[in-house]
């Protein structure tokens, strides 16, 4: 068996279960190494940044992002 097809084919297929399944191993390490409130910090830690930076991609500004949050919340 091919491992590289074997993983490529398993990405094409399967990409969410994948995802899912790497990122649960992560915050199960993270929370034997951390203990779980310092794990949920981490995270969320994580998930700020990365929206953040998928803003920045988007060409949209953080000020422009933080007012668009604002808006949304005043309707």
């Amino acid at each position: 068996m091919d491992w590289g097809n074997f993983w490529l084919e398993l990405w094409e297929n399967h990409r969410g279960k994948v995802i899912g399944v790497l990122l649960g191993l992560v915050f199960g390490l993270m929370v034997i190494s951390f203990g779980f409130f310092k794990a949920l910090f981490v995270t969320l830690c994580i998930l700020i940044g990365f929206w953040i930076g998928r803003r920045l991609d988007n060409k949209l500004g953080f000020k422009e992002s933080i007012s668009k949050i604002f808006e949304k919340n005043n309707q």
